[in-house]
């Protein structure tokens, strides 16, 4: 029952503090009031064996990044190295009591429901933010009808809207027509790879690959190795988020989005980089029928392109060269084998097989580090 919850336990039941005495009195009387039909019912024999067992071994592995490999990538200035990196992150669940009865918080905190719907949109991000988003006391969860209850990225972009091109100049050498033209394609591209709903459902990102330049010696065709051949050290979904159709399904059309794209003149003259730092949130479930249980995979990408002069280099006009892509995804289960898929974990595969807790946590929602700062291991992430 929730009154016998230690103050320990009501810290790992909201992932985040300590409630005081007050605001844990608070929270029950809101409880209270829906009466007996509002109230949790006494947990099974075996929902209390599985709450046992969190508390023994703690919460979930998360956060990992695969040992970063090598792959050579073409460019216009000749070969050169460049690294993957790999990321995946297992959610970490709070107490038994509010996967019993997940309505109970769900329907009754503040900022729940219409009022969470309601919320301001942020403006757009120009700059990396100084800190993570604020974390609430005691969280909602997403439902099907709110998918996004609970979550920073509630009051983000939907989808495309949220990849805004800036202002574009002449840099190096380029017209601001042809800057403008780069930044164009590079959101294309963030579409294409992310926001595709065939690339969602796990098909083949055609789209995608088809804005980079055929020139290039070791760019589309590496990440067609990669889906083809999926592997740790060369895994498709560094650049794409791909899904699983026979273990989840999308909840609702929108795809959540933040971040910025900025670009540079190239080193050389006649190029310009484009530098792309966004984070995508997709709402899921499982894809068994019925299924009414929502989790949330949260992915973030860093990449770099390069267009060039065609009249200079002899590039293909319109076309991207790729320099860099790393990826970081919270909520993707990293003891799976690399398949070209991410693999969301949900709130009853982790009571059915809890994990112990390894490292320090981490914030999926947190833009204020660049992804090269993060962990290059497995880590449990504060929230989904």
């Amino acid at each position: 029952m929730l009154m016998s919850l230690t103050r320990d336990e009501r810290a790992r039941a909201v992932g985040t503090r300590t409630p005081s005495d007050e605001e844990w009195d608070d929270f029950l009387r809101r409880a209270a009031q829906e009466g007996d039909a509002g109230a949790p019912k006494e947990p099974s024999a075996r929902a209390r064996e599985v709450s046992a067992r969190l508390r023994n071994t703690g919460e979930p592995e998360g956060w990992r990044t695969w040992p970063a490999s090598r792959v050579t990538n073409g460019t216009a200035r000749g070969r050169r190295r460049k690294t993957w990196a790999a990321v995946g992150v297992l959610v970490a669940l709070g107490l038994a009591v509010v996967a019993v009865k997940p309505d109970l918080v769900t329907d009754r905190l503040p900022g729940g429901g219409a009022e969470a719907a309601a919320a301001d949109p942020l403006p757009a991000e120009t700059a990396r933010p100084g800190t993570a988003p604020p974390e609430e006391l005691l969280p909602d969860l997403p439902t099907l009808e709110e998918p996004f209850r609970g979550s920073p990225a509630l009051r983000w972009a939907d989808g495309a809207e949220g990849i805004e091109v800036p202002a574009a100049k002449a840099v190096g050498g380029l017209t601001e027509e042809q800057v403008a033209a780069a930044l164009g394609t590079t959101r294309e591209l963030l579409i294409a790879a992310n926001l595709d709903p065939g690339v969602r459902r796990g098909e083949h990102p055609e789209k995608a690959l088809e804005l980079f330049d055929p020139h290039q010696e070791k760019g589309a065709d590496t990440l067609r190795e990669a889906l083809s051949k999926p592997r740790r050290d060369l895994d498709p979904t560094t650049m794409f988020s791909r899904f699983d159709p026979s273990e989840v399904r999308p909840v609702g059309d929108v795809v959540k989005t933040r971040g910025r794209l900025t670009y540079e003149a190239d080193k050389r003259p006649g190029g310009v980089l484009v530098h792309a730092d966004y984070t995508f949130v997709y709402p899921l479930r499982q894809a068994r029928p019925g299924a009414t249980e929502v989790a949330r995979a949260v992915v973030r990408r860093e990449m770099t392109v390069a267009f060039y002069d065609p009249a200079r280099y002899g590039t293909t006009p319109g076309k991207l060269f790729l320099i860099t892509w790393n990826s970081a995804s919270g909520n993707n289960d990293c003891a799976r084998p690399a398949d070209g898929h991410l693999h969301p974990m949900f709130q009853s595969d982790l009571l059915a097989s809890p994990q112990p807790t390894k490292g320090e946590p981490i914030d999926p929602y947190d833009r204020s580090k660049p992804l090269d700062a993060l962990p290059k291991e497995c880590r449990p992430a504060t929230r989904t």
